[in-house]
């Protein structure tokens, strides 16, 4: 039985402290907030509670694999895991709408036909077979396989199989995302539609690889769930007490300030107040910059190896607590889509980052008792993509977050009828308040893994030229999200657990 010290409580960390603690080790999880989670966070206020993270969840197969391997009571027993149906609404910039059914490639296409147009959901199927495709390529080596040593076959290879283009004597593929909805899709609400699963992630879809199509395919593939009885903030509850039965001890308060190595060794972690803790293996959770600094200034990651990712988006959340009870029928998720989208592509990422006048909002109203005082009322989740807590220029950008929050406002009245008459009061959470759930010091949120656009989406592998020292969470292979969270702790305890020979799940 070997001493692990776990830096941070984020759901990728508790994922590895579970799997690590039934494998027989002794893990203790230090983590200088005074709750667990990280991004999946909660807001509660006069009777309404809110998920301040992520409030769909994708995949939830990775985390039924976690309950599976850490107890008797499987996920379905530990909280209330509903398939939401549709599993979105789309409210286009000409005023068109569609509802796409959760897991229906069938019924999405028949859809997407009924709303753009003969062809329109053809079109759109034919994209997700050649996803599935990708997903088939890369699902192995990018999530369910440590960062393979020759990572820079990953990088040079576009496993997207794009269509290929005749054009001016030459054959062209798609080797973007925006490239494939344009040529590919054809219609630039099919194009908005795709892009906007890759602008949730931050990514700008004219220059993530075009194997950024296993976002959308994930969705349609696998559907999207939510934990009713309180958001994905349950989710993290029943993984922290799934820890604590597994007997994880936990530290709130406790501050990593630096790590302790002997011989180039892992041997334990220094807090805030002097204290040294000795461990055998150290687990962080935290930044890569932030690691850095736990040792010293030195980079964890050593020449040649996949440099580590540094974001340049997070999100703008705006909370807001509604009277009069949530509509019979109403969609779960509504994405209202930019009125320009390339202008919201430049102001988010070009030199002088910002925010267009009308950008892409996402609406989340779930149907769930718990999270309002009673039925007359309804609390509603508004999220847009900002850039992160210090622009290029320098200015941060909570100094203009309340105008931007008006905004998203103004925007989601085209989904929500009559939101300002219906409005109590509304919370803005920052990128700030990103920073401060999980540690990330501008607030950056990551992007998961994608192979091609030579290497730049890869995320650092999860053991470090420090022996026993492993990284885990989304800004270590395979990056952001939450189902790589789960994947991330699966990863880590096997390396840990089976040593470097170790290749994954079969």
């Amino acid at each position: 039985m070997a001493r692990i010290a776990v830096i941070g409580a984020g759901t990728g960390a508790m994922a590895a402290a579970a799997r690590l603690a039934v494998a027989g080790h002794r893990v203790v999880v230090y983590e200088r907030t005074g709750t667990y989670g990280g991004a999946l966070g909660r807001f509660e206020r006069d009777g309404f509670s809110f998920d301040t993270g992520p409030g769909l969840l994708p995949l939830p197969a990775v985390w039924r694999d976690l309950f599976v391997k850490t107890g008797k009571e499987p996920l379905e027993a530990c909280v209330d895991l509903v398939q939401v149906d549709p599993s979105s609404r789309h409210v286009f910039a000409d005023g068109t709408e569609v509802s796409l059914p959760n897991a229906s490639r069938a019924g999405v296409v028949a859809a997407l036909d009924a709303a753009l147009g003969a062809g329109a959901g053809q079109r759109w199927g034919d994209f997700l077979v050649r996803a599935r495709e990708t997903w088939d390529r890369t699902r192995r080596p990018l999530l369910e396989e440590p960062l393979w040593p020759n990572w820079r076959v990953l990088a040079e290879r576009e496993p997207y199989p794009a269509v290929p283009h005749r054009r001016l004597l030459r054959t062209r593929r798609a080797g973007t995302l925006a490239e494939v909805g344009a040529r590919e899709l054809r219609d630039p609400r099919l194009a908005a539609l795709l892009e906007s699963h890759a602008l949730a992630y931050g990514l700008d879809p004219r220059t993530a690889p075009a194997n950024a199509a296993v976002l959308p395919y994930m969705e349609y593939a696998f559907g999207v769930w939510y934990v009713r009885g309180g958001g994905l903030r349950e989710l993290a509850r029943a993984v922290y007490e799934r820890c604590l039965a597994r007997r994880v001890e936990f530290r709130f308060g406790a501050e990593v300030t630096g790590i302790v190595e002997e011989d180039r060794r892992a041997a334990g972690v220094e807090l805030a107040d002097g204290t040294v803790e000795e461990a055998e293996f150290v687990v962080s959770g935290v930044a890569p910059g932030v690691l850095d600094r736990l040792r010293g200034g030195s980079p964890v990651r050593g020449e040649g190896e996949v440099p580590p990712q540094r974001g340049g988006a997070s999100r703008l959340t705006v909370l807001l607590a509604l009277r009069g009870a949530r509509p019979r029928g109403t969609a779960h998720r509504t994405v209202v889509h930019a009125a320009d989208r390339e202008t919201e592509l430049d102001r988010l990422f070009g030199a002088a980052p910002g925010m267009a006048a009308r950008p892409t909002v996402t609406v989340l109203r779930p149907d769930d008792p718990a999270l309002v005082p009673d039925a007359d009322h309804e609390a509603v989740v508004l999220s847009a993509v900002v850039p992160a807590l210090t622009s290029a220029s320098g200015q941060p950008t909570d100094a203009v977050s309340a105008p931007w929050a008006g905004q998203l406002i103004d925007v989601a009245e085209r989904a929500v009828p009559c939101l300002r008459d219906r409005l109590l009061w509304h919370e803005v959470r920052t990128p700030a308040e990103v920073a401060a759930d999980t540690g990330v010091p501008d607030g950056a949120i990551p992007a998961p893994t994608l192979a091609g656009a030579d290497g730049l989406l890869l995320h650092a592998a999860n053991s470090t030229r420090t022996e026993g020292l492993f990284t885990v969470g989304g800004w270590s292979h395979p990056g952001g999200g939450l189902p790589h969270a789960g994947m991330s702790g699966a990863l880590v305890a096997g390396l840990v657990v089976e040593g470097p020979e170790f290749r994954g799940s079969q």
